[in-house]
């Protein structure tokens, strides 16, 4: 079993449960590189130096600092930090339920399984988890992580809980200034029915395993050849050209894609007239044109 995060208590109103909490994403298995000295090819080590000594600081004498003024610092000790203990160090409190889509996806930050940390626990989780998911609804609760207040959205999981840490308001920064200067452009019909065409061929679900790594695989390819004593080549991928015509380039796509004009032409709307009655027999064959005789 994992090594947990975070223990506590998860809460609601006068019920609570024991849980724990696991991370449910890991960068352990990216490639990591060492420092070292190119003359000698040992690995390098970082010392913390007294800006104004210049000499290494023993891990002892460091203390945290905040600055009040210019250089002019108010030190921190760890334990004036442990006494900030606030109810959210060891209970997730769910302060109300909300309909995920209200979230706006830029608040999510990082993700966890938070899971039933004893037998006794099992009954109470499952009663929060199970009234959620007859709601249709998330929980919003807080949670102290890296000393940090964080807040907390909680959702079912199969038989347990995906809790996404959330960012706070003045954490994000809103998009009006970065889209400021983004122009109205009506675009012609068929432009937008080429790009439709192409986003439907182009269109199915979302297969994780179906993506890969290729910068990370292209650095495992380097590491093995240089450890074979061999010339790692990377083929040089092209810049992509300047698009000066668009619908050119839209159609040059969708034949990329395998598709064709008549992919994009619309059906014609049903005539609103009557159809014209078949022509009888003898009218038809009075309209045919008589054969001249030979002179």
């Amino acid at each position: 079993m994992p090594r947990p995060t975070w223990k506590g208590y998860l809460k609601l109103s006068l019920v609570s449960c024991a849980v724990a909490l696991y991370n449910a994403t890991s960068a352990s298995e990216r490639v990591a590189f060492n420092t070292l000295n190119r003359k000698t090819g040992n690995r390098l080590k970082q010392l913390m130096i007294d800006s104004g000594t210049q000499e290494p600081v023993d891990p002892t004498d460091r203390v945290k600092g905040y600055e009040v003024s210019k250089g002019q610092y108010l030190m921190v000790e760890d334990q004036d930090l442990e006494g900030l203990k606030i109810d959210s160090t060891k209970t997730i409190d769910i302060d109300s339920f909300v309909p995920q889509a209200e979230i706006d996806e830029i608040y999510l930050d990082n993700a966890y399984y938070l899971a039933p940390d004893d037998q006794v626990a099992q009954e109470a989780f499952a009663v929060i988890r199970d009234a959620m998911a007859t709601r249709k609804v998330v929980g919003i609760g807080r949670i102290v992580l890296a000393r940090r207040e964080r807040m907390l959205m909680l959702q079912p999981r199969g038989p347990g809980v995906l809790a996404t840490t959330l960012r706070y308001q003045y954490e994000v920064r809103q998009d009006a200034e970065y889209f400021a200067d983004i122009s109205k452009v009506e675009l012609p019909d068929e432009m937008l029915s080429i790009a439709e065409v192409i986003i439907d061929k182009k269109s199915g679900h979302f297969v994780p395993s179906k993506f890969t790594d290729r910068y990370e695989e292209a650095v495992v390819g380097m590491l093995r050849a240089k450890q074979a004593g061999q010339v790692f080549e990377v083929a040089e991928t092209p810049a992509p050209s300047k698009v000066v015509n668009i619908m050119d380039a839209l159609k040059r796509s969708l034949e990329a894609e395998g598709g064709g004009d008549a992919d994009v032409r619309r059906p014609r709307a049903p005539s609103k007239k009557p159809a014209a009655a078949a022509p009888a027999p003898a009218a038809e064959e009075a309209r045919k044109p008589k054969a001249r005789k030979a002179r």
